[in-house]
């Protein structure tokens, strides 16, 4: 088993696991039965794609390449108006890294080709240890953004690690499936914020109406919150065979906070 690292040499890599630098990677591709993608797409396209073609098609035409995994985002639905996204609604991105995503979805669909199976994960937004509402009410810097009815979907890194290696233990057919990596429950980001200065015992921070509060976003940040969706998880789960270890925020953060306290990380 072997993966990439942009700095193998500060990479941490689990036993019997061997990480290369991503020029390097050629070999390996062409030896592995699956292959999970996780590198974002730039203006040039996927990176993976444009380093690596020559590799993927030899592993696709020798039958070597089985299985493909590709993580995508949840962004390629656009905005929603807080309507409900399933896995099989059509994507409409809005925004310019989410066209990249569709296309870099669309460019490996061409390549596979019904020579292996392709599953495309479009993910949530992303939390667990050091990633999380936690780190920004100890470091100060948490707000309670409050927009009514403006709701956002998470997935805990584990929950994603947990779908990922039940989807590559599946022996598919080649074909295409679209799954969610979204928890079960979408939530407002000051709700998050707040539930989670529970957890610490500490205050949360004061409420500010999200009219009040762009003035001081970055085009980043206003560009998540321009969006709003409703993303559904069924299908992927049935699909799958799993049940979430964090269904919603609160399992996640408890989970979180908990890990941290193992470990002594926890203030």
């Amino acid at each position: 088993m072997a993966g990439t690292a942009r700095d193998p040499a500060a990479a941490v890599p689990l036993p019997g696991v061997a990480v290369l630098p991503f020029a390097e990677a050629a070999g390996a591709i062409g030896r592995a039965s699956h292959l999970l993608v996780t590198a974002a797409p730039g203006e040039g396209g996927d990176p993976v794609l444009a380093a690596h073609g020559a590799a993927l098609e030899a592993a696709l035409a020798a039958g070597t390449l089985r299985w493909l995994g590709y993580l995508s985002t949840t962004g390629v639905y656009g905005d929603r108006g807080g309507g409900v996204v399933e896995e099989a609604t059509p994507p409409a991105p809005g925004q310019a890294r989410s066209v990249r995503r569709l296309e870099a979805e669309e460019a490996w669909r061409r390549r596979v080709a019904g020579r292996a199976a392709l599953d495309i994960f479009r993910v949530g937004g992303i939390y667990g240890p050091g990633r999380s509402a936690f780190d920004d009410l100890r470091a100060g810097t948490a707000r309670c953004v409050v927009k009514p009815g403006h709701a956002f979907s998470r997935i805990h890194r584990d929950d994603i690690a947990l779908a990922v290696c039940a989807a590559i233990r599946q022996d598919l057919p080649p074909g295409v499936r679209v799954l969610h990596l979204v928890d079960d429950e979408a939530a407002e980001s000051a709700v998050v914020t707040a539930h989670a200065a529970r957890l610490l015992g500490v205050p949360p921070p004061p409420a500010i109406p999200f009219e009040e509060a762009r003035a001081r976003m970055s085009p980043m940040a206003l560009s998540f919150w321009a969006e709003n969706r409703q993303v559904t998880n069924t299908a992927t789960k049935a699909a799958l065979g799993i049940a979430w270890r964090h269904p919603t925020y609160r399992e996640g953060l408890a989970a979180i906070l908990a890990e941290e306290g193992r470990e002594g990380l926890a203030e």
